[in-house]
């Protein structure tokens, strides 16, 4: 049976990642067409999830606001239109809100909070990752957004086999109890691994720079996750989905990612002064 299960994770996940990076490589239309999948699949998950006769998610609004936010943050980022545009989701954001009036539902503002976490935990990283990608240069550079994979891909995969074959020591149990600090140590060295590997291969980063992005990803990436299997707990659910054999639904295998992009974000906008100042490696 656990062979069976590895089987079909090594399958789904072989045939994701070339699917990741076939869209990465190819163009940024398709990196962000490959983006809006990963937004649409990931909030239409999250709103299922949270629907109950309580609330009930507006998943229309959401998809809407949340492509116009994708759409006009890579427009800007990659300079074919001025920071005017972002003011576009403004009223689109609005509109959350007026849909309510219309919609006659029993707790309109459970709706409307639960419409706008979906916006905030899944479109708004997404967003961040997209820019990450367009930097230093404001233009899109596939080696980050590839190398990014990586590191992610490493961290998790790692971790997996070291939590398996040495996991002893608990993590956080009380809300991952299948998580262990060896695994999270295995996860690092893979990471870091890699980022050296990636530094040789794609110099648009420093190697400093590949190590600080491989540390900030394993270190939010696995707050991401954690918070992910709270939320999980909260709802008693082992998977988030079942989309992706073997892993679970989009937000099981894309937690990494939305906890750890925005985080990456801010590190690449300080990091031409950090190596102005400090000792490049």
């Amino acid at each position: 049976m656990a062979s069976d299960n590895l089987i079909k994770r090594t399958i789904t996940g072989i045939a994701l990642a070339a699917i990741i990076m076939v869209a990465i490589s190819l163009s940024f239309a398709t990196f962000i067409l490959l983006i809006m999948v990963i937004n649409l699949l990931g909030l239409l998950e999250f709103y299922c999830l949270f629907h109950s006769s309580a609330v009930i998610p507006g998943k229309i609004q959401g998809i809407v606001l949340s492509v116009c936010m994708l759409v006009t943050s890579a427009l800007f980022i990659t300079g074919k239109s001025n920071q005017t545009v972002l003011l576009i989701n403004i009223p689109v954001a609005f509109g959350v809100f007026i849909a309510e009036l219309f919609l006659k539902a029993e707790n309109p503002f459970h709706n409307i909070a639960f419409t706008f976490l979906g916006i905030i935990c899944i479109t708004v990283p997404l967003c961040f990752f997209t820019a990450v990608t367009c930097l230093p240069l404001g233009q899109y550079q596939s080696p980050i957004a590839l190398g990014y994979f990586f590191l992610l891909w490493a961290s998790d995969t790692g971790a997996y086999f070291a939590g398996k074959y040495f996991g002893r020591h608990h993590l956080f149990e009380r809300i991952s109890p299948g998580k262990t600090w060896e695994g999270s140590f295995g996860g690092t060295a893979s990471a870091l691994l890699v980022a050296c590997i990636a530094a040789h291969f794609f110099k648009t980063i420093s190697l400093s720079g590949w190590i600080m992005m491989a540390v900030i990803i394993i270190v939010t990436g696995t707050f991401g996750d954690l918070i992910k299997s709270l939320m999980k707990r909260s709802l008693h659910l082992k998977d988030s989905g079942t989309i992706l054999p073997g892993h679970g639904g989009m937000l099981d295998r894309f937690d990494s990612l939305l906890g750890s992009a925005p985080f990456v974000f801010c590190y690449l906008i300080v990091l031409p002064y950090l190596e102005t100042h400090f000792i490049k490696l």
